[in-house]
């Protein structure tokens, strides 16, 4: 029974907070990735093995998954690099866990489920802060109401961002602000369904938000209608200047300037990631008109994406279940987002 756990993308931020978090509990993954400079000086640093490989060729990706139990893929754009690295996960028979927020790459996953059923491989997307408080949310108010229609899920908190989530931003806002409406994603407009909600801060004018439970919520409860919101950032202004934004980002100059600006940024600090806790919301409807509404407060979005890699591939590691694509709330239950660290419990409103 293969046992090993490698860390891909290493050198990126959310990974090594991962990485220097599992040393402390003794483990020692291997460290993985195309940077062969920065991998192989991770693996002096902390005195791990280390394998130098690009994705380009999924035959050889899977040579180099033959021994691993569970690849926890931290390399984006994961746009690009999710899918070869799931095929290889299924040719190798390894188990596969990311953390992407991208609902594009939510739904391969979701295409490859077949495949990965047979090859008894789980792949499982999302395991950070996308989407694991939100996803595990959504499961605990569906068992609350079977009969749900619409979902609604947000969430709050100060949160600075790292330069793969920022290049993720970066990238998706060509592709506007979507919704799921009747099982099917719908684009809409940034003032769509505006609504003032109180996430755990107190009251806040909200806007829609283009995030991964479209496709994981919708993927584990089927309920046919999903809006995800956050606390709007700035000004009214921003919601009637956001097609001039999303224009101007559509611009292949423009956006690489974005994405070299986003390059540049550290993350996070270790006092900010503290200090800084996000409060998750949720809501369901069904269609008499009834609803039932939850909160949880948990860290900082960074340190459960770290809290994240490590839970689940602790999980996958001694896994004897069924193959297939999964959300983590789907496989280890709504109660994952309350065992994150620091986290507290569901509490209805």
């Amino acid at each position: 029974m293969k046992s090993q756990w490698m860390i891909y993308g290493a050198n990126g931020y959310s990974a090594q907070l991962a990485i220097e978090k599992a040393i402390e509990q003794g483990k020692k993954p291997i460290l993985a990735g195309r940077n062969k400079a920065a991998i192989e000086a991770l693996g002096v640093q902390f005195d791990l093995p280390v394998r130098i490989f690009d994705l380009n060729d999924i035959d050889a990706v899977a040579g180099h998954l033959a021994d691993v139990a569970v690849v926890s893929h931290c390399a984006g754009p994961f746009s690009a690099t999710a899918e070869p690295m799931m095929k290889a996960c299924i040719q190798a028979r390894t188990h596969y866990t990311d953390i992407t927020g991208e609902g594009t790459v939510f739904g391969i996953g979701q295409t490859l489920h077949e495949q990965a059923e047979q090859a008894g491989v789980v792949l499982m997307g999302g395991v950070g802060f996308d989407v694991i408080p939100t996803d595990c949310m959504a499961n605990f108010l569906h068992q609350k109401m079977p009969d749900a229609t619409d979902l609604v899920l947000g969430f709050d908190g100060k949160m600075d961002l790292s330069p793969g989530t920022t290049k993720t931003m970066v990238e998706s806002i060509p592709q506007g602000m979507m919704v799921r409406r009747n099982g099917k994603i719908k684009a809409v407009g940034r003032g769509f369904e505006m609504r003032t909600i109180d996430f755990g801060l107190g009251p806040k004018r909200s806007s829609v938000l283009t995030w991964g439970d479209l496709y994981t919520a919708y993927w584990q409860t089927r309920i046919p209608n999903i809006t995800v919101y956050m606390p709007l950032r700035g000004s009214q202004l921003e919601v009637y200047l956001f097609p001039l934004i999303k224009l101007l980002m559509s611009i292949p100059f423009v956006q690489k300037r974005a994405m070299e600006k986003a390059g540049k940024i550290e993350g996070p600090s270790a006092e900010s990631r503290v200090k800084n806790s996000t409060y998750v919301w949720g809501e369901a409807k069904n269609a008499s008109g009834k609803t039932v509404a939850a909160t949880i407060e948990v860290s900082n979005g960074y340190t459960v994406t770290m809290d994240g890699i490590l839970m689940t591939a602790d999980f996958l590691r001694s896994y004897q279940g069924d193959g297939g694509c999964f959300t983590p709330s789907q496989l280890m239950g709504a109660e994952l987002a309350e065992q994150l660290p620091g986290a507290g419990k569901f509490t209805l409103r």
